[in-house]
């Protein structure tokens, strides 16, 4: 079978896409990829999307999204695209070196991943107080300690807006010198809610029930001497890495590894569009990957008329 659409990644922008895609009695695969849900099936509560007065646990959101584009006919897989064929169209993906899917049309949503520390303390405590997302999480901090680990423009960023809530945020940079821009540095230097610990990185988180942050375990990076520090929120700003590997040649993607589009959502490769995370390295927000994913389903829409009436 040849749908008229692939759409790879199963997030806010994937589902959305294929929400607009399938209304649009287009036939839809959507192939979820290893992480279904994305992100936000590491998310404890959602309280920024529009629509949940309440809150909404990310899980339980992303579930409704798999519901919503079931019920309008879209054919949701598990699996992952591992190569792509994008010579001409009808597009081949192979699906876990396996099976090969075709779609006249491809949406990539394929999203990015926070870089972590890789501790198995900071993976276990993810959505109870560890966070790679301080617009996401920020406000559930409000009146607490909590530390932000990274040195560049997007920690200094992330620790000025913490400080919105938090009563104080610990900098810690395993250097004596930020990487950020000299602007970002002067703001986040000049805060008073903001202090630096410079030279040292987290070895460990530390909880007492398995379900919230106490405290953290730190290295000085130059003598090796470790000490604990007293805090209730780790927030990890080291970058992203935008799951694009496998496009690597084929579509055009910018130092970082980001997709750069020729034509609104269309990539440089006609019929195949990208939505979401791999495309925005900026805002990086469910809502707005779920804007990018109408977007592209809407793009691909016209472009498969045009080829109908070009043919």
């Amino acid at each position: 079978m040849i749908y008229d659409v692939v759409i790879l990644g199963s997030g806010p922008a994937g589902y959305t896409a294929a929400l607009y895609a399938s209304r649009a009695n287009l036939s839809v695969l959507l192939l979820e990829g290893i992480e279904v849900g994305g992100q936000l099936m590491i998310t404890t509560d959602v309280e920024n999307y529009p629509g949940f007065p309440d809150g909404i646990m990310g899980p339980e959101l992303m579930q409704k999204f798999k519901e919503q584009v079931e019920r309008f006919g879209t054919e949701c897989r598990f699996g992952s695209a591992t190569s792509v064929d994008f010579t001409s169209s009808p597009f081949a993906i192979t699906v876990d070196e396996q099976e090969v899917v075709k779609g006249r049309g491809v949406i990539i949503a394929t999203g990015a991943q926070a870089r972590w520390l890789g501790l198995e303390s900071e993976t276990r405590l993810k959505g109870y107080g560890v966070s790679a997302c301080a617009t996401c999480d920020g406000f559930f901090f409000k009146d607490k300690e909590i530390a932000v680990v990274g040195g560049g423009d997007s920690a200094m960023e992330e620790a000025n807006f913490l400080t919105k809530f938090a009563s104080k945020v610990t900098v810690i940079h395993r250097r004596d010198k930020l990487r950020a821009s000299k602007i970002m540095q002067d703001r986040a230097l000049a805060n008073p809610k903001i202090e630096f610990l410079w030279n040292h990185s987290v070895t460990e988180v530390l909880t007492e029930t398995g379900r919230e942050v106490v405290g953290l375990k730190v290295e000085n990076t130059q003598s090796g001497e470790e000490s604990t520090i007293a805090l209730e929120g780790l927030f990890l700003a080291i970058g992203h890495d935008p799951t694009t590997q496998i496009f690597r040649g084929i579509i055009d993607l910018d130092e970082s590894g980001y997709i750069v589009p020729e034509d609104h959502t269309m990539t440089n490769i006609p019929g195949v569009f990208a939505a979401g995370d791999c495309v925005d390295h900026r805002y990086r927000q469910a809502v707005t990957a779920a804007g990018l994913g109408c977007q592209a389903a809407l793009d691909l829409e016209r472009w498969l008329e045009d080829q109908e009436h070009a043919g």
